[in-house]
């Protein structure tokens, strides 16, 4: 079963609020244009899935917004990969897992108390390298690639 791009969300800096987007252009080697990481060595996007998201509500009580996760892009279910090296592909663009995403000490000042705690590993998403560059869209396919056969 393939996933779809349910959200995209950038941040123009650190701290400042998401900004919820139709579209982002991924550069090979750099990141999402418009946000904060752009251009950073190794974080250039990070990506999680709904089903997550709603597993962390569960534990909190109440839901929680894709927007206020502090993550670029949000998949309507999983699997997710994560351990480094893995691949993935949304739309024609090729990813490579870093590492998993840690929660971000925002949360609990924009989802309440307990988000941090809620949305650690493995719900808290996975931070990808982009090994192509292109235009990713709400609503576009993503794949896991299967590790090459040793």
């Amino acid at each position: 079963m393939t996933s779809r791009v349910h959200s995209i969300h950038v941040a123009p800096g650190r701290r400042l609020p998401t900004k919820s987007v139709g579209s982002v252009e991924a550069e090979e080697g750099r990141g999402l244009v418009g946000d904060r990481y752009h251009g950073s060595k190794h974080r250039h996007v990070t990506v999680q899935v709904l089903d997550d998201l709603e597993a962390a509500a569960e534990a909190l009580g109440r839901p929680v917004d894709p927007g206020l996760t502090r993550r670029n892009i949000t998949l309507d279910h999983g699997p997710l990969p994560t351990r480094p090296g893995e691949r993935m592909t949304i739309a024609d663009v090729d990813l490579e897992v870093v590492r998993i995403a840690a929660p971000c000490r925002l949360l609990d000042d924009d989802l309440g108390p307990g988000a941090m705690q809620a949305l650690k590993s493995p719900r808290g998403g996975t931070v990808f390298r982009l090994l192509s560059s292109g235009t990713i869209s709400v609503g576009d396919e993503a794949a896991i690639v299967p590790a090459p056969d040793s």
